[in-house]
């Protein structure tokens, strides 16, 4: 059973919680497990509880930003979409699984999530010369998730592990990224104008890593992103072989 983080929005009156289904297909069919969509409800759910409950937890991508006074940054730019519910819940959620050996995947906010989590900084607007990192919103998605950018992984890490070529392409769907690493974080890959795009978190317990790209997208087309799904899936399982489970 993988926790599959969902976003807090308005539709209408309403008050929803929604998720791309990509995030919970991609657990169903490369990492094989139960995808189980979290509300963002920091006021009700304890997080020992959501750890206790579960095998594995996917921190996905959002179209909002983390507050910057969560790592001591100036205010956002006017009409940045935020997610206050989420950042109370999944940051210290991060650390807290992490501690417990819970198997853990970040994409894209996750990522920054993670990062932010451990006491890392992001920028939150990307102006780099010479990649965008961010496709025109108005583009087909099948463009927006295309491969736009080379990174070099780095020997001897997760993704290094799991035969990840020297150099590899990705998509790329993000505004902001990370400024500062954040403590007990390993840098796994970066893109050619050296911002960090892949992380992991140096001697945890279980499997913890976390990217900037969106290896959700047609997962099962493409064997590096499908790679990440299926370890962390194992992951999961070997997790969910040591929890102890009651019957009624």
């Amino acid at each position: 059973m993988i926790g599959v983080t969902a976003c807090s929005y308005k539709v209408g009156p309403h008050a929803v919680q929604l998720n791309d289904d990509k995030n919970a297909r991609a657990v169903a069919t490369a990492a094989h497990g139960l995808p189980l969509i979290l509300p963002m409800f920091p006021e009700l759910l304890n997080i020992a509880d959501i750890i206790d409950g579960l095998d594995g937890l996917l921190f996905t991508g959002s179209p909002s930003n983390i507050e910057p006074h969560h790592y001591e940054g100036p205010p956002t730019p006017p009409g940045t979409q935020k997610d206050a519910a989420r950042d109370h819940l999944t940051l210290p959620l991060w650390r807290a699984a992490v501690e417990a050996g819970l198997p853990v995947l970040g994409v894209c906010r996750g990522f920054q999530e993670m990062n932010v989590a451990f006491g890392g900084t992001l920028v939150q607007q990307l102006h780099q010369p010479g990649i965008e990192h961010e496709p025109p919103s108005n583009e087909p998605l099948e463009d927006q998730y295309a491969p736009a950018h080379r990174l070099t992984v780095r020997p001897g890490g997760v993704l290094h592990g799991l035969g990840f070529p020297e150099v590899i392409e990705v998509n790329s769907v993000h505004g902001q990224g990370i400024e500062r690493v954040g403590e007990g974080l390993r840098i796994e890959a970066v893109a050619m104008d050296g911002l960090v795009e892949a992380l992991s978190v140096e001697g945890s317990r279980s499997f913890a890593l976390g990217v900037q790209w969106h290896p959700e997208w047609k997962v099962m087309f493409h064997p590096q992103y499908r790679a990440i799904f299926e370890a962390f899936g194992l992951a999961c399982r070997v997790r969910a072989a040591q929890r102890p489970r009651s019957f009624t």
